[in-house]
């Protein structure tokens, strides 16, 4: 880390204002308060520090008038008396600079940040940094969770999820099956590996059917790519996309993960509209400032989320049908919607541990593209996917809070961490870029070449340090914090016993195949597309001519589901959440961390 420019004596702040320098380098803008000390705060975690990615906005102002815009690469009209940082996060830097004096350090380093920004880009700029604190520890250091970079790690969370029906597949260990998928995967266990390379083939991008989560009732949430229109599959391949889809299952729900939920654009448009109504200096008037919260549609977004992963989580749990979540790439919604299930359903993934397995499975292993949807590669294909789904698990947080063992700041940490560069996990779009840059693979051409034999080059490295390696980037005082002090493990994973699961014993159709879309279920004359004609690869050529059938809750009627799926109650542990009027909140401590009225962020003194 580089020093570009710097300036003392500045005060940061309005009531109180607090003096300090600014500093700006070739990685981040920092403010240090005066009497601070290195070994007091750990790298790219303090409140003061603004990474040049997440600077979204940069404003220089002098006098009541003059106000600057600086994007990056142009000129400084005047000397500022101060300069306004805008982060992507939400967060404020106001830094006032002494009248008489500081001109030229003002210049300075206001220049310095304008070019700094102009030159950074994440995936090089920050490729070669580390955290100070990992030289401290000698040796290898093991990762806080399972990364799921081995089979060994897949196959002691399938153990422990008690799929006994699943194996753990090596087909793509060489990423040549597909690159945005991870090396190792969960797939039926009569399948083989050359069925199972046959049969992703005719999914988008190779994202085949596989197993995200195993419910003890016996029923599996699996996800996949949407159908690849141009293969031209035989009869054995039809049947072999047919056996993985069903598992093993006699009734078998397709959701459309897309359908009723915000398209990529609505979402980033919407969290533009969010942050420009959150700035201290919003020009929506305080008695209109709700109308235009709603006029956002953020929590439209974040209800309409929570509201199909209700419905999901009832078929999977409650219904003990497996279900299988379909979305053309398969890296956003169908990651969204797989963990708030699995949230909802199983009490595991509401502790600290497994939450943080939950993220590195469904969206960090399953290549959900990190670094297009936070819009550092371009503004083109932005869409904060991610901390739209950090939203809604906040929302779970306020509404149950006796069931989680994490608490907001948590949460904070995390939506704050996925715009600092100091780690990996959120610095690539998939696994092969991760393994290609913390160096498991000996070079691309080893990876991609199908048939090639020679061991990989990973396994004697050290593990590449990820984001759970709080310790290394949070004080011990922060991480306490990062526990709820409310959280009650009545229902723990180890307490949950599997339920009796009589449906696939009670005598009903051979094969039963429904759609869930637009809040209904429709009856579907298979799952595969292909068989109606090769030139009719449409959804809509596989539904029955029959009315679909209207679900408003699924939790609440019984929506005229077959006879021989039986009516069952909702199991301990489901939750169901609200999603109607108040019931959704702003998060509040996030989105208005940087007017001056708000109490201030995670690392704020308590």
């Amino acid at each position: 880390e580089q020093i570009l420019g710097w300036a003392p004596g500045v005060r940061k702040g309005l009531e109180p204002e607090l003096p300090g320098t600014l500093i700006c380098t070739n990685l981040r803008v920092t403010f240090q308060p005066c009497g601070w000390q290195r070994s007091q705060e750990t790298p790219l975690s303090s409140e003061y520090d603004f990474v040049l990615v997440n600077i979204g906005r940069l404003e220089a102002v002098s006098g009541l008038s003059r106000v600057q815009l600086l994007r990056p690469g142009s000129p400084l009209k005047f000397i500022p008396e101060e300069i306004l940082i805008h982060g992507r996060d939400f967060r404020l830097l106001r830094v006032a600079f002494e009248a008489g004096g500081l001109e030229p350090q003002a210049f300075q380093v206001t220049m310095a940040i304008v070019r700094a920004r102009a030159q950074s880009s994440q995936a090089q700029q920050y490729a070669g940094i580390s955290l100070s604190k990992a030289g401290q520890s000698s040796g290898s250091r093991k990762p806080p969770i399972p990364l799921l970079e081995t089979s060994e790690d897949w196959e002691t969370e399938r153990k422990k999820q008690g799929a006994k029906g699943w194996r753990v597949s090596t087909v793509n260990e060489r990423f040549d099956v597909a690159t945005s998928l991870p090396r190792y995967f969960w797939v039926p266990k009569r399948t083989l590996d050359s069925e199972v390379r046959r049969t992703f083939g005719h999914f988008h991008q190779g994202r085949g059917p596989r197993l995200s989560w195993h419910h003890p009732g016996g029923s599996d949430l699996l996800r996949c790519g949407g159908f690849y229109t141009a293969s031209d599959p035989n009869k054995e391949d039809i049947r072999a996309v047919e056996s993985m889809l069903q598992a093993g299952h006699s009734d078998v729900v397709l959701v459309d993960a897309v359908d009723e939920l915000p398209s990529l654009t609505d979402i980033q448009l919407a969290h533009l509209k969010l942050r420009a109504l959150c700035l201290p200096d919003s020009s929506a008037a305080e008695e209109k400032w709700l109308s235009a919260l709603e006029g956002t549609r953020w929590l439209d977004y974040v209800r309409s989320c929570l509201r199909k992963a209700s419905d999901i989580s009832v078929l999977v749990t409650a219904r003990v049908r497996s279900v299988v979540l379909q979305e053309r790439s398969d890296r956003d919604f169908n990651g969204l919607l797989s963990s708030l299930v699995q949230l909802l359903s199983a009490p595991g993934a509401r502790t600290l541990l497994g939450f943080q397995s939950l993220v590195q499975r469904e969206w960090v292993a399953a290549g959900h593209p990190f670094l297009t949807r936070l819009g550092v590669t371009g503004a083109s294909e932005e869409a904060p996917v991610f901390l739209l789904f950090l939203d809604c698990v906040w929302q779970l947080l306020q509404q149950f809070p006796a069931e989680f063992e994490f608490s907001e700041f948590f949460l904070l940490a995390l939506h704050d961490s996925a715009r600092v560069p100091d780690t990996l996990t959120f610095l690539r779009n998939t696994p092969w870029e991760r393994g290609k840059q913390s160096g498991q693979f000996n070079s691309y051409t080893q990876i991609c070449t199908p048939g090639y034999s020679q061991p990989l080059a990973g396994n004697s490295l050290n593990p590449q340090l990820s984001v759970w390696d709080w310790d290394l980037r949070y004080s011990s005082e922060q991480i306490l914090q990062f526990h709820n002090p409310g959280y009650d493990p009545e229902y723990c994973p180890d307490s949950w016993l599997p339920r009796q699961q009589p449906s696939f014993l009670v005598p009903g159709p051979p094969s039963s195949v429904w759609l869930f879309s637009k809040g209904a279920l429709t009856p579907l004359n298979q799952l595969c597309p292909w068989r109606d004609s090769p030139s009719l690869l449409g959804v809509s050529s596989r539904w029955l001519p029959r009315p679909a059938i209207s679900s408003e809750s699924l939790a609440d009627q019984e929506w005229g589901l077959p006879s021989h799926w039986g009516a069952c109650p909702l199991p301990p542990g489901l939750l169901l959440p609200g999603y109607l009027g108040p019931q959704i909140r702003l998060w509040r401590r996030c989105y208005l961390r940087g007017r001056p009225e708000v109490q201030k962020g995670l690392s704020a003194p308590t």
